[in-house]
């Protein structure tokens, strides 16, 4: 039945049914960061518990591949009207930290499960230690939040109170996730009418057909891509600025082997489980979609057609070592995964650009800071509301300027209208635009940063700024492309008590204090210097670019508001081209002096040969002791010094003079 037209047609249904639930989810919910952000999902769902139909215009970007398998087998005795749930990252790796709720649904017809409606919404708070329940220095799970592993939320039709009262006594404001919650209901009851409209228009069977031959042919698709690049192994590493309070890096490799339509990620060398809350919970699963989310924007770029759904993830195979910030074991605290997640799309972004550098950008922002406040309004009641994600540049793009404000890392969070916000929540904004001078240099220059400043009113304003990095590791640039410009967080700029905050998270706020956020900008792609004159003259003007950044990094001279030709032909030919495939900055390139490719590799192997429980702790003792050495024989020495401290630490399982040299 399903020819070349048919398919497309049947595709074209399953993705209005989807954006039917999009539009009905966002336009019922509650909460600003569902109906204004738009952090939420939906989907439909083969009887198998694989994703077949996603909305393209509305919600997440991260979830085509999802499968509910493991969810869906873990509660029985699935009934007409019913609705299961769960927020455990542990439980059944569909939900991955503890404030997204995912919801699923049976459709039947003629008494058998033909298909299920799905998705999540990202509660504004899920209790826990913090407002907003994320924060980097949470070190355990129990800190992020009430979870419920999966059991049913709606029996028949009718909510189970019991559920809901245990949950509004353990959140900051029940209001609101219940409201979002009963909003994904009605979204999942709107998706299974649209099934079943299309079980009588196809038929039964055509409609179970359709939904495999979607998965088949997103797969044959994403196999297409893979043919059209060059098999070989390609090896990217990147970081992000902290793994804990100790604020070492935390590094993530990957080795990619393409072989015909097939490619294997493997993660190995990737650090051990955090301290903190930066862990993903993959499971080892080696086709989790969030250790694919970084394929599926490389895929749909190369091809802006390719089906979005499970079929994706199926050429892939990933390596995840147990006991690695991409699989860690409970109980690490798993809130901020989303920050890793973006380094890890930099890293798959990064192999792929060597593979196919010719079709793909330079490195986004890699950070997507998404800012919570709660305070007290002028009638003394508590609001606590998510105010706007500060989201960093695009990377310069093979053929165009990256995205200002916008990048591939969180594309789909909205800008909330300020207006909104301070309707909804009393902080006042003094600041909302672009950061001059913050994209890469390039022949195509990277998108710029976005920043952002409030005033809060009220005493004790407590903000969570999750997802903060970049602020040492910048974002890569490509082809002789520069690296980005960082991100940071001030308090009271301008002020006599001004104060960087750095990567941290957290923060109290007092009556008159302005908090400023900046994002990084994406990294810049080709030579500066061929970058036509003319787009450096408009830069400036734009102001995206000041007049001193435009002669030192693109060598124009611009006197006032007007390019000097003769002086910019001179100026451009003193100046030599930027080599390398990859530019990341003086700080990587510093860093990378004392931490080398083959101290890494001796850590890694030391790592791996502890007790899982023993991996982290001894990552950190030899991060401290290694002031003043380098390399390989560094590490030996610093493990050295650990083993005289620690005893009982166990003997690694690696000869370490042996794999020094």
């Amino acid at each position: 039945m399903f020819d070349p037209l048919n398919l497309q047609v049947f595709a074209n249904h399953t993705r209005a049914a989807a954006e039917n639930m999009a539009y009905t989810l966002q336009r019922t919910a509650h909460s600003a960061f569902v109906k204004e952000t738009e952090d939420f999902t939906v989907m439909l769902i083969n009887r198998n518990g694989d994703t077949f139909g996603v909305p393209m215009g509305l919600g997440a970007t991260w979830y085509p591949g999802l499968t509910y398998t493991r969810a869906i087998d873990m509660v029985a005795d699935y009934k007409p009207g019913d609705v299961a749930f769960t927020n455990d990252p542990y439980s059944c790796f569909v939900a991955t930290h503890a404030p997204d709720t995912h919801l699923w649904k049976p459709v039947f017809y003629e008494g058998e499960i033909i298909a299920w409606t799905g998705g999540h919404i990202h509660n504004t708070d899920m209790g826990g230690a913090v407002p907003a329940s994320l924060s980097r220095a949470l070190t355990e799970i129990h800190q992020e939040g009430i979870r419920f592993p999966p059991m049913k939320l709606v029996n028949g039709g009718v909510f189970d109170e019991d559920i809901l009262k245990i949950m509004t006594t353990n959140v900051r404001k029940p209001d609101l996730n219940i409201g979002d919650i009963k909003a994904l209901v009605g979204a999942l009851n709107t998706g299974e009418r649209k099934i079943l409209a299309m079980v009588e228009k196809f038929g039964k069977e055509a409609f179970l057909e359709g939904a495999e031959v979607l998965l088949d042919h997103a797969e044959a698709q994403a196999r297409d891509i893979l043919r059209s690049m060059p098999d070989g192994t390609y090896v990217f590493v990147d970081y992000a600025d902290e793994d804990s309070v100790e604020a070492n890096p935390c590094r993530l490799k990957l080795t990619m082997t393409i072989k015909g339509d097939e490619a294997i990620l493997d993660f190995t060398g990737s650090d051990p489980q955090l301290g903190s809350s930066l862990n993903v919970p993959s499971g080892g699963d080696p086709r989790h979609t969030m250790l694919l989310v970084g394929v599926y924007y490389v895929l749909y770029t190369i091809n802006p057609k390719i089906l979005l759904n499970t079929g994706l993830t199926r050429p892939f195979t990933c390596i995840a070592p147990q006991g690695s910030v991409l699989n860690p074991i409970s109980p690490a605290a798993v809130g901020m995964r989303s920050l890793t997640c973006a380094r890890l799309r930099s890293v798959i972004f990064g192999a792929f650009c060597q593979a196919v550098p010719e079709r793909l950008p330079a490195a986004p922002a890699g950070n997507n800071c998404i800012v919570n406040v709660m305070t007290t309004d002028e009638r003394g009641r508590t609001v606590i509301a998510a105010v706007n994600p500060v989201v960093g540049g695009g990377g310069g793009m093979p053929h165009r300027d990256g995205t200002n404000g916008s990048g591939a890392d969180a594309a789909y969070l909205k800008n909330t209208p300020i207006e909104i916000t301070e309707t909804e929540v009393p902080i006042e904004f003094v600041k909302y635009g672009l950061a001059k001078d913050s994209g890469g240099a390039g022949r195509w220059r990277g998108g710029l940063a976005t920043e952002m400043a409030f005033r809060v009113f009220s005493p004790g304003s407590r903000i969570t700024a999750r997802n903060r990095d970049r602020s040492f590791f910048r974002p890569w640039g490509l082809l002789g492309g520069k690296a980005a410009g960082l991100s940071d967080m001030v308090l009271n700029p301008g002020r006599d008590d001004y104060r960087r905050l750095g990567n941290i998270d957290t923060a109290i706020l007092q009556p008159g204090d302005v908090l400023e956020i900046r994002s990084a900008g994406g990294g810049g792609r080709g030579n500066p210097l061929e970058r036509e004159v003319w787009r450096v003259v408009r830069d400036v003007e734009r102001g995206y670019v000041s007049a001193e950044a435009a002669e030192r990094d693109y060598a124009v001279v611009i006197r006032d508001g007007v390019a000097d030709e003769k002086a910019t032909e001179s100026l451009r030919a003193s100046r030599s081209a930027s080599t390398g495939h990859f530019h990341y900055g003086p700080e990587r390139e510093g860093y990378e002096a004392q931490w080398t490719p083959a101290a890494y590799d001796l850590l890694t192997d030391i790592l791996a040969g502890l007790p899982i429980h023993w991996r982290f702790f001894t990552k950190t003792e030899i991060f401290r002791r290694m002031k003043g050495r380098v390399g390989p024989e560094g590490v030996s020495a610093a493990l050295a010094d650990v083993r005289a401290r620690f005893r009982e630490m166990p003997e690694p399982a690696i000869e370490v003079k042996e794999a020094a040299e």
